[in-house]
C-alpha cells in the first residue's frame, strides 16, 4: 500500500508542476512568436515606445546648449516682415548679418527654396517690357544693367557663396514621384557598397533648392523625419537612397560644415547578408567619429527637453531681431546656427515624446548636439536577439524559483525580477546609449506572476482549503503549513505505514472525578488537556482523538516523518515534566495531585478516514495500535510514567536515557515484547531521575532474572530498592521473587512475564 501511495504522490507532484509549467510556457511562447516576427502584438510595440518615451524623459538633461542656436521666423517676424515667404533680399540679408556680424561658424535652413522669389524688382520689370512691347531698345537695356540688382534669388546666392551654409529639401513617396529643384551630390556612391545596397529608406520624389541657390550652396541635407505608428516623432534618418546614391540630413550636413566637411563612409554589421548598416563613420583631419545608426539608417532624437522658446533646450533668436541687428553678438558668435520657425502657420510643428506641438527646426538641433556630444541613443541591431534571451532567461528563473515559494514571497521576486529587468535596461541606456526592447519581458513577468498568483488561488488555494479543514483540527499547524505545499500528496484515503502511536491516560480518574464538581472536572480536563496537546503539537504530533481521561496521538502521518520514534519519546517526555509542573501549580493551591500513563509503540498500522457514514475520523489502527494501549495499561504496574517497546526504543535512539523493565507477553499476542522506560538523558539538558549507571544495575539485575539466580537477584534488589525511581519496580519483583521461593517456575520459563488482563 505504500508504494502506490508514494506513487500517486509523484503523479500528483509531476501534474502540479506541469500546470504550473504551463502557467510560464504559454506566455513565454505567445510572447516569443511576437518577437520573432511570427504575428504581430500591435499592443507590445505600443508598450515599447511608452516605455522608451517614459525613459526618455526621466532622463532628459533639461540644460541649455550654447553651441546651437535657433533662429526663429516666430510670429513677431512674420509680424514685422510679413508673411511668408520671403524675399531673398531678406533672407540674403539674415545670411550676412549672421556670417559677417555675429560671426557664426556653420547655418543650416530647415526651409526650402524650390520656388523663384516673385517678390524681386526684376519680376516687375520683366513685366513692364512685356507691356511695352520689344521693340523699345532703351527699355531693354535698362532691365540688363538693373537685372543684378533686382534679382533677389541672385543676390541671395552670391550671400551663400563659399559659406558654410546647407539649404534644406526633402525627400518623398508617392505614386508620381515628383521631383523639383535639384538635388546636392549624395555623400554616398553605390559604386564602393555592395551589390545589395544598404537597407536604409527608399524614396522616389524630392523637392530640393532652385538651381542657382544649389551651386552657390552645394552642401544640403534633407529635413525629413519618421513618424511611429502613433504618429509620434522619435526618430530622424542620418542617410536615405535615391536611385543608387545615399543623401544626408540636414543635421548631419549641418554637423560636417561645422566640422570641415570630413569624409562619410558606411561601417556595416559584419558577416551579413544583405548588408547592414551598423553606423556611418567620419573621417576628417582632426575627426574619426563613429556615428551609430540602426539598419535603415535613422537615429532616436536626443531630446533635452520639452522644445520651444521657452524649453530651455537651446537659445531661440526672433529673425527680425537679427535682421535689424538687435542680438548681441556674443550670443551668436562661433555657434551653429539652424533657421526655422515655430509659428503655428509654417507647419512646421511635431509631436514628440516630450511635447505634442514640437518644432521641427529644433528636433535637427538635437541631433546636432548629439553628433557634438558624440552620444546618440540607437536600436542596434543584436536587440532581437537580446530580446530573446531576455525573455528564455526571465523565463526560467521563475520557472525555477516560484514553484518553491508562497504567494506573498512569489509576488517579491516579481516585483524584484521587474525592478532587475528595469534597471538593466536603464543601465545600458545610461552608460552605453542602447534602447533595447523592454516590453516584452515586462509584460512576461506579468502575465506569468498574474497566472501563478491565479492558478495559487483557484486550484491551489481550493486544494489547500479543503486540506486544512480537513486535517486543521488534528494536525500541528506547523504541519499543516508544510502540507499546503504540496496539498495533491495529502488526502483522507487510508494507507499503510510504518508510525508511532502514544495513549496517555490519566491514573485514578475515577477515584478523582467522584469528588469533584461537573464543572470543576472539566475545568481540570481542560487545563491538563490543553497542556498535553501543546506538547503532542510541539513535537509535530497528530492528535487522533480524546477518549474520556485518555488522549491518543500519533506519528508519521499525514506528513511522513522519518524521525516518528524519536518525536513520540521526545513529546512523551515533555508531557511527563509538563504533567509535573501541573502538579506544583495544583500542591500550591491545596489540590490533589495528578498522575499519567503514556504507551509508545512503533509499527505498521493502517491510517486514514475511518467511521461511518454518519461519523468518520482521521486515526490509525492495528495490532501495533493495540500494543501501545496495552504499554499504556502497564505503566501503573510497572510504576513509571512511560512505557515504549523495543521497536520504538530503537528507532528513537538517543533521543533518551533507556531502561530495561521487562519481557511481556501481553493479551492477544503470542510473541513477547520487551519493554522500557525512557528518562531524560544528560545531553537533553534536563534533570534526569535515572543516572546511567543505576540504568546499568538495573539491567544487570534483570539478566540474573531471566537466569533464575534468586540469590543474586535478591541481593541486587536490596541495594537498588533505595533509588527513588526504581522503588515501585524493586517491590513488584520483590513480590515475584517471594512468589517463585514458594513454586518454582517451570523449567522452560524464558523469563517472559504473561500478562492476562488488558
Amino acid at each position: 500500500m505504500a508504494e502506490p501511495t508514494r506513487w500517486a504522490g509523484y503523479r500528483g507532484a509531476l501534474i502540479k508542476q506541469g500546470r504550473r509549467l504551463a502557467v510560464i510556457l504559454l506566455p513565454l511562447c505567445l510572447l516569443l512568436g511576437h518577437v520573432l516576427g511570427g504575428y504581430q502584438l500591435s499592443l507590445i510595440s505600443r508598450l515599447d515606445a511608452l516605455l522608451y518615451d517614459t525613459r526618455l524623459r526621466l532622463t532628459l538633461p533639461g540644460s541649455l546648449d550654447e553651441r546651437v542656436v535657433i533662429v526663429d521666423i516666430d510670429e513677431k517676424s512674420l509680424a514685422e516682415v510679413g508673411h511668408w515667404p520671403w524675399g531673398r533680399d531678406q533672407l540674403a540679408l539674415l545670411t550676412q548679418r549672421l556670417f559677417d556680424q555675429y560671426g557664426i561658424s556653420a547655418l543650416g535652413f530647415d526651409v526650402l527654396f524650390s520656388e523663384a522669389d516673385t517678390s524681386s524688382g526684376l519680376h516687375a520689370l520683366q513685366a513692364l517690357v512685356r507691356h511695352a512691347g520689344p521693340d523699345d531698345p532703351l527699355l531693354a537695356q535698362r532691365v540688363q544693367q538693373l537685372a543684378p540688382q533686382l534679382n533677389y534669388d541672385h543676390r541671395f546666392a552670391q550671400v551663400l557663396q563659399g559659406r558654410p551654409v546647407v539649404l534644406g529639401y526633402y525627400f518623398t513617396s508617392d505614386r508620381e514621384g515628383r521631383r523639383k529643384g535639384v538635388l546636392p551630390a549624395p555623400v554616398l556612391s553605390s559604386a564602393g557598397l555592395p551589390a545589395e545596397g544598404l537597407q536604409v529608406l527608399d524614396w522616389d520624389g524630392y523637392g530640393a533648392s532652385l538651381a542657382e541657390l544649389a551651386a552657390a550652396a552645394p552642401l544640403a541635407g534633407f529635413f525629413n523625419s519618421v513618424t511611429d505608428e502613433d504618429g509620434m516623432v522619435r526618430s530622424l534618418p542620418l542617410l536615405a537612397h535615391f536611385e543608387g546614391q545615399y543623401y544626408e540630413s540636414l543635421a548631419l550636413g549641418l554637423y560636417r560644415a561645422a566640422k570641415g566637411l570630413p569624409q562619410v563612409v558606411p561601417l556595416l554589421a559584419s558577416a551579413q547578408a544583405p548588408p547592414v548598416l551598423e553606423a556611418l563613420g567620419l573621417i576628417g583631419p582632426g575627426l574619426q567619429q563613429r556615428i551609430p545608426v540602426d539598419e535603415r539608417g535613422t537615429t532616436l532624437i536626443p531630446f533635452r527637453g520639452a522644445g520651444g522658446p521657452r524649453g530651455g533646450s537651446y537659445r531661440y533668436l526672433s529673425a527680425v531681431d537679427v535682421l535689424q541687428g538687435r542680438v548681441d553678438a556674443a550670443a551668436l558668435r562661433g555657434r551653429i546656427v539652424l533657421v526655422g520657425s515655430t509659428s503655428p502657420g509654417l507647419l512646421d510643428l511635431r509631436a514628440t515624446p516630450v511635447g505634442q506641438t514640437y518644432p521641427g527646426v529644433e528636433s535637427h538641433a538635437n541631433v546636432v548636439s548629439g553628433l557634438l556630444d558624440q552620444r546618440l541613443a540607437v536600436r542596434p541591431d543584436y536587440a532581437l536577439g537580446y530580446e530573446v534571451l531576455m525573455l528564455i532567461g526571465v523565463a526560467t528563473l521563475l520557472a525555477l524559483t516560484l514553484p518553491r515559494v508562497g504567494a506573498v514571497a512569489a509576488l517579491a521576486l516579481g516585483v524584484a525580477t521587474l525592478l532587475g529587468v528595469i534597471g538593466l535596461n536603464l543601465a545600458l541606456y545610461q552608460s552605453a546609449d542602447l534602447v533595447l526592447p523592454l516590453a516584452s519581458t515586462l509584460l512576461l513577468v506579468l502575465l506569468v506572476l498574474a497566472g501563478h498568483m491565479s492558478y495559487g488561488y483557484l486550484v491551489e488555494s481550493r486544494a489547500k482549503r479543503r486540506l486544512a479543514g480537513v486535517f486543521g483540527t488534528y494536525v500541528p499547524p506547523e504541519l499543516v503549513d508544510q502540507m499546503l505545499l504540496a496539498p495533491e500528496r495529502y488526502s483522507m484515503r487510508a494507507a499503510s505505514r510504518e508510525m508511532t502511536v502514544m495513549f496517555c491516560d490519566m491514573r485514578g480518574f475515577t477515584r478523582l472525578s467522584e469528588g469533584l464538581s461537573p464543572e470543576a472536572l472539566q475545568d481540570l480536563l481542560n487545563s491538563l488537556f490543553s497542556r498535553l496537546t501543546l506538547c503532542i503539537r510541539r513535537h509535530q504530533g497528530t492528535i487522533d482523538k480524546y477518549m474520556g481521561d485518555c488522549v491518543m496521538a500519533f506519528w508519521g502521518a499525514p506528513v511522513v516523518q522519518a524521525d516518528h520514534a524519536a518525536r513520540a519519546v521526545a513529546a512523551a517526555l515533555d508531557m511527563v515534566a509538563e504533567v509535573a509542573l501541573f502538579n506544583q501549580e495544583r500542591q500550591a493551591q491545596g489540590l490533589s495531585q495528578i498522575a499519567v500513563g503514556i504507551g509508545l509503540n512503533t509499527g505498521i498500522m493502517r491510517v486514514g478516514d475511518m467511521g461511518s457514514d454518519l461519523r468518520r475520523s482521521y486515526t490509525v489502527i492495528g495490532d501495533a495500535v493495540n500494543l501501545a494501549s496495552r504499554l499504556e495499561g502497564l505503566s501503573k504496574l510497572y510504576g513509571v510514567s512511560i512505557v515504549a517497546s523495543e521497536s520504538t526504543r530503537a528507532q528513537a535512539g538517543t533521543t533518551a536515557l533507556w531502561q530495561a523493565l521487562d519481557w511481556v507477553r501481553v493479551q492477544g499476542k503470542e510473541d513477547a515484547v520487551a519493554i522500557f522506560c525512557p528518562w531524560p538523558s544528560s545531553t537533553q539538558g534536563l534533570a534526569s531521575s535515572l543516572t546511567e549507571d543505576q540504568a546499568k544495575a538495573w539491567d544487570q539485575f534483570l539478566l540474573a532474572y531471566r537466569v533464575k539466580d534468586w540469590a543474586v537477584c535478591q541481593q541486587m534488589l536490596e541495594n537498588l530498592q533505595n533509588v527513588e525511581c526504581l522503588v515501585g519496580l524493586c517491590q513488584l519483583f520483590k513480590q515475584r521473587l517471594l512468589a517463585f521461593s514458594q513454586h518454582l517456575p517451570a523449567a522452560d520459563w524464558d523469563g517472559v512475564t504473561v500478562l492476562d488482563t488488558k
